[in-house]
């Protein structure tokens, strides 16, 4: 895979625009590779720049080990090579999570994500350790994932410059909800970390401050104006992103009005792109939250195209 340019460090960036946090469709308890192909043709369709496999949107935490190289293979042959696929390797024991990383190298993957270890909570000299012992394990670029409120660890601005110093730590997928951060972070940092937004809510502010893209929940969704959006933020086209923001900002908002993925897991399934299937401890959406996103998905006029 040719990324899309070098930074000044000599770091790829694995993309720019919209990458979308794909959902792993289910049916029957299994891996519905049919409705996968679907989804990932439509995603191809809106010019998404890039997809993330198996992340906590695709219930990571619930996929076997030969799931998610299948589905790792299986995505890598249908893209053929269209854009960047990335997949999700972190979890809270560092070795486990470098087998994950293997596992994706020996799939195809064009770069891995890797949240910080939750539960354990480490210190920051740990989550360093923990990082810098994936960066060596695999040439593969990695991109650091920072969710404090799935995790209960938040990495300081002081982390992040250590952490850019590896060579083999190419982003970062920003989900703090600290603009200011992202901000701190993009004047910085630009020669040697791209910041990758993870809250949708924030697409807009994030690209205007200067992240160079955004992995996106909503994109399952609505793929062409999530990457319109950005497109338009890139080119300094406020007004139009604007406008278009003011559309996406609501629907951002609906996709976790429960735990994620519930709710982008049935506003797909509403959609006809898949069964509204997860796994457990994830139950499907509760009758109220669900009426109430066939409602707002008919008001926003999302469809499946």
């Amino acid at each position: 895979m040719k990324y899309q340019d070098i930074l000044p460090s000599g770091k790829p960036v694995i993309f720019r625009g919209a990458a979308t946090a794909q959902i792993t469709p289910f049916s029957g308890g299994g891996v519905d590779y049919a409705a996968l192909g679907t989804m990932v043709d439509r995603q191809l369709k809106s010019k998404i720049s890039a997809l993330v496999l198996c992340g906590t949107t695709g219930e990571s935490p619930t996929l076997t080990r030969d799931e998610v190289k299948s589905i790792t293979s299986f995505v890598k042959s249908r893209t053929d090579e269209r854009l960047p696929v990335i997949v999700g390797v972190g979890c809270a024991d560092t070795q486990k999570s470098i087998s994950a990383l293997k596992d994706a190298e020996a799939a195809g993957a064009d770069a891995v994500m890797a949240v910080t270890p939750y539960y354990n909570r480490p210190t920051a000299d740990g989550i360093i350790a923990h990082f810098y012992k994936l960066a060596e394990a695999s040439p593969l670029p990695l991109i650091v994932y920072t969710v404090p409120s799935r995790t209960g660890t938040a990495l300081s601005f002081d982390t992040y410059c250590t952490l850019s110093e590896h060579e083999n730590i190419v982003a970062v997928k920003e989900a703090s909800g600290d603009l200011k951060l992202i901000e701190r972070l993009c004047q910085t940092l630009p020669d040697s970390l791209s910041v990758y937004c993870g809250s949708d809510e924030l697409n807009l502010p994030a690209m205007s401050v200067g992240a160079a893209g955004v992995v996106s929940v909503l994109s399952n969704i609505k793929p062409r104006e999530v990457t319109e959006l950005c497109t338009c933020a890139a080119a300094s086209d406020m007004k139009k992103a604007r406008e278009l923001d003011r559309t996406l900002f609501p629907l951002s908002r609906d996709m976790f009005i429960r735990s994620n993925p519930i709710p982008v897991k049935a506003a797909a399934s509403i959609l006809g792109l898949c069964e509204n299937e997860l796994r457990l401890p994830l139950t499907p959406i509760d009758r109220e939250g669900y009426e109430y996103l066939v409602f707002r998905l008919s008001s926003f006029g999302a469809a499946a195209r």
